[in-house]
């Protein structure tokens, strides 16, 4: 099965992204994989006081994964896959991709003004030595305005 693979945070763009993926999935009978990534703490506190940190940053990315799951469920029908990491972005993303042979593409949502954002801008440089395609989806783009 084809599986379209977004990362996934509190922002337009990663709805516009993941939106994006459900209707390409939906196209081609495939699935979607959201990514939630929890950034590594750096914190040198007491060991307690950091796990509550970190483990308090996992829950939020939890609840964004599912809560975005479940949008996709009731608009599309399709059930995603999610998976929740601690780690930085670019290398979290690139061992995924390596260790997934199913992901048929990586959809990233690019900010409106300035720069499209840390990820979209770290693969779009080196889109060349990924294992699949890359997607960039404009925060705004709403697909179906073009078939109107």
């Amino acid at each position: 099965m084809r599986v379209f693979l977004v990362v996934i945070d509190e922002t337009d763009e990663a709805r516009s992204a993941l939106r994006f993926a459900a209707r390409r999935a939906g196209a081609v009978d495939g699935g979607v994989h959201i990514l939630a990534l929890v950034p590594q703490q750096n914190i040198s506190a007491f060991g307690g006081v950091q796990d509550t940190i970190e483990q308090e940053a996992r829950d939020r990315a939890e609840m964004l994964a599912h809560g975005a799951a479940g949008s996709l469920l009731a608009e599309g029908g399709i059930m995603p896959s999610i998976s929740v990491v601690v780690g930085g972005g670019q290398k979290v993303i690139r061992e995924f991709l390596e260790e997934q042979d199913e992901v048929a593409a990586l959809v990233l949502g690019a900010a409106h003004g300035g720069t499209p954002g840390p990820l979209v801008t770290h693969f779009s440089a080196n889109a060349g030595t990924l294992p699949c395609p890359l997607y960039i989806i404009p925060e705004n783009y709403d697909e179906t305005a073009d078939k109107a």
